[in-house]
């Protein structure tokens, strides 16, 4: 499992599990971060035929302001543990502990770079986020949601600047309430993170 858009100021978290089968070896699966926008589309149509199962799970904005980025995080994540269908024999993440789960888990530190079905997860669940925030950027171009995909770049923290927040915003985010505090703890580059 692994989980794509902690940190942005706008649109869902989203998690996906992965179950790939013992031995599957899928060619230039990595971390989705170290990947290229285009080479994690076509990893995502690889991994969706090769795998035995995925879900996907998705917590918007407002429960993420009710109920904090961590828990909505895990919510997403056991809405795609259940949503794979087969109960897995074990679940890794990328080191977010999730209790009460009816098999064991292992929470690896920077296990979208050490685990195969991790990294397919996270490519999985950023390609569908991803998507998400492309789509918003049609209701809402002003905010620039395509280019940055919600992070906190220069470009969407002068749009907030501009225009106050849209419902997509999380409204919990320090960023969102006061985009012009403390410009050096954000990104000032237009790709997303």
């Amino acid at each position: 499992m692994d989980e794509a858009g902690r940190g942005p100021l706008a649109g869902p978290v989203v998690a996906a599990a992965v179950i790939l089968e013992a031995g599957t070896r899928i060619r230039g699966v990595d971390d989705s971060k170290r990947l290229t926008p285009d080479e994690r589309k076509a990893l995502d149509a690889v991994i969706r035929t090769r795998a035995v199962a995925i879900g996907v799970g998705i917590m918007d904005n407002q429960t993420i302001d009710r109920v904090n980025i961590l828990e909505a995080t895990r919510r997403a994540m056991r809405l795609a543990l259940h949503a794979l269908g087969p109960e897995p024999e074990l679940v890794l993440t990328d080191f977010v502990f999730l209790d009460g789960l009816p098999c064991p888990q292992r929470n690896l530190v920077a296990g979208d770079q050490r685990s195969a079905t991790v990294a397919a997860a996270s490519i999985i669940a950023k390609v569908a986020r991803d998507g998400i925030m492309e789509e918003a950027d049609r209701e809402y171009p002003q905010y620039g949601f395509g280019q940055h995909k919600g992070y906190a770049t220069l470009t969407h923290r002068a749009a907030l600047m501009t225009h106050g927040p849209c419902p997509l915003h999380r409204l919990s985010f320090a960023g969102v309430s006061q985009p012009d505090l403390f410009p050096e703890m954000f990104s000032t580059t237009v790709d997303e993170e």
